[in-house]
């Protein structure tokens, strides 16, 4: 594995297997938790009113927060093998420009945007395009000659386009570039401003946060007359299908993510980090309030119990805080506190704290925290959780080793792009075509069946992508 951070990958991989549950559920029928809070049932109209969060509302923030931690360690291995700025800027250009073919792809391959009826033409134009997604955008065998995978990329871009012009959408329109997926095409633009963001100051984080100040003021007085409304409304209408600088706000989840990256780069670094033994009795009781607080946050937030749950978790930060502050050597095997791996945990522990308690402190602005549309207690209260469940994971799958059972999470978060698009054009298709779906669905008919029927289908996604992950076939942009 190198030095990838497991519990990295695994917060990237609840972040997409609870995205592809989440639309795979029944609509209509399931408590108001199990949706988004602004999408309520049973007629699921937006209703911008509604202040609170579900835990639907944390999986887009997380895989946010993951893909911004992982910018700095793509950048920084680039910067090690002697890569010039030219070289990366043109690398990190051209993996926008891939995540925003892949989102307008994506989205042109799904049956259900085909037709409200799909019949075998669209389920297997559907899989033939998720089929070209590999060709295009998977890893290559290394052994494999420079014309082998020029051969092969033509061959999957040239299956793509004929995708792409035989696809005809429900209300009989062909193949255009304003229909794409909104979550990846926010990731696509975020990923180049967070990538050259860290870039720029890899080595000032105070400039970092300055800029994100920056973009705080511009947040805040972009419905008042002058040039920071003007900068808003830059990008035209015309031009809005690659992006707009209100995608921009995603920064206040992405840099607090490249702090991650910084100080996993750090902790990488450090002559003692293979010496780090069990987890200490301190970083255990750390690790059960990250989770705690995850809880708290989404029922004090949904049930508006907005003081007793900021309370609540003021006091969890200070108890864990102080645990991680006060480690001490119980046993020959437990790490000292000035070992890396323990100041590693509390340093995601306390910047955890800083966001989520700012994020709090913001919840009365703008309303009550919501998804729809952000909020800014939205953006700093899932960076915060978002720290505390990765301090959560690293103390289990890292300093406890309590790996069985996570691999299906882990692989699939080594392999997101597989199960996004899978979710709507691989497992739906092969079910339809081969008459199971159907049957699934006639005994999966109540509410909480069919919750289940969506979560064996999030399971078998996830499985193909887990799958693809172990043998080295990962999709990349």
């Amino acid at each position: 594995m190198g030095n990838r951070s497991i519990s990295l990958d695994a917060l990237r991989g609840i972040a997409i297997i609870l995205m592809v549950f989440s639309s795979r559920i029944p609509f209509g029928v399931l408590p108001e938790w199990m949706y988004h809070a602004q999408v309520p049932p049973p007629a699921h109209v937006f209703n911008p009113a509604i202040p609170g969060i579900t835990w639907v509302d944390l999986v887009f923030p997380f895989f946010l927060f993951s893909m911004g931690a992982a910018i700095p360690l793509a950048l920084q291995a680039r910067l090690d093998r002697g890569d010039k700025f030219a070289s990366i800027a043109w690398w990190i250009i051209k993996r926008g420009a891939l995540l925003l073919f892949f989102a307008i792809y994506v989205k042109h391959i799904q049956p259900y945007v085909m037709a409200t009826k799909p019949d075998y033409t669209h389920w297997l134009l559907a899989l033939f395009g998720f089929a070209m997604l590999f060709p295009m955008l998977s890893t290559l065998p290394a052994g494999w000659t420079r014309n082998q995978r020029r051969v092969t990329r033509a061959l999957g871009w040239c299956g793509a386009l004929l995708v792409l012009m035989l696809f005809r959408a429900k209300d009989g329109t062909g193949f255009s570039v304003t229909r794409s997926d909104i979550i990846i095409l926010v990731l696509a633009n975020v990923a180049v401003s967070g990538s050259f963001l860290w870039l720029w100051t890899r080595d000032q984080l105070d400039w970092r946060l300055g800029l994100l100040t920056f973009l705080l003021a511009l947040r805040l007085t972009q419905s008042l007359p002058g040039w920071g409304q003007w900068t808003w409304n830059l990008v035209p209408k015309e031009w809005a299908w690659i992006g707009t600088v209100y995608f921009q706000q995603y920064l206040f989840i992405i840099v607090p993510g490249t702090i991650v990256g910084d100080l996993l780069l750090r902790y990488q670094r450090s002559a003692r980090q293979a010496a780090v033994g069990a987890a200490t009795g301190a970083q255990h009781i750390a690790a059960w309030i990250g989770l705690a607080l995850c809880v708290l946050m989404l029922v004090g937030m949904l049930s508006r119990m907005v003081v007793e749950a900021s309370i609540a978790a003021a006091a969890l930060c200070a108890l864990g805080w102080w645990q991680l502050g006060g480690l001490r050597v119980a046993k020959r095997n437990e790490a000292p506190e000035d070992h890396p791996a323990a100041q590693l945990l509390k340093s995601l522990f306390g910047w955890g704290a800083v966001w989520l308690m700012l994020g709090l402190a913001f919840e009365p602005f703008e309303g009550g925290i919501k998804k729809d549309r952000a909020t800014l207690s939205y953006y700093f209260v899932t960076s915060g959780l978002a720290f505390m469940l990765l301090v959560s994971l690293r103390v289990a799958l890292e300093h406890s080793g309590w790996r069985r059972g996570w691999g299906l999470v882990v692989a699939t978060g080594q392999n997101p792009l597989v199960a996004y698009a899978g979710v709507q054009s691989l497992v739906p298709p092969l079910l339809a075509l081969t008459g199971v779906g159907a049957q699934i669905a006639s005994i999966t008919a109540t509410p909480w069946l069919g919750a289940l029927r969506g979560a064996f289908y999030t399971w078998l996604t996830c499985w193909v992508a887990a799958f693809a992950a172990r043998r080295g076939w990962l999709l990349k942009t």
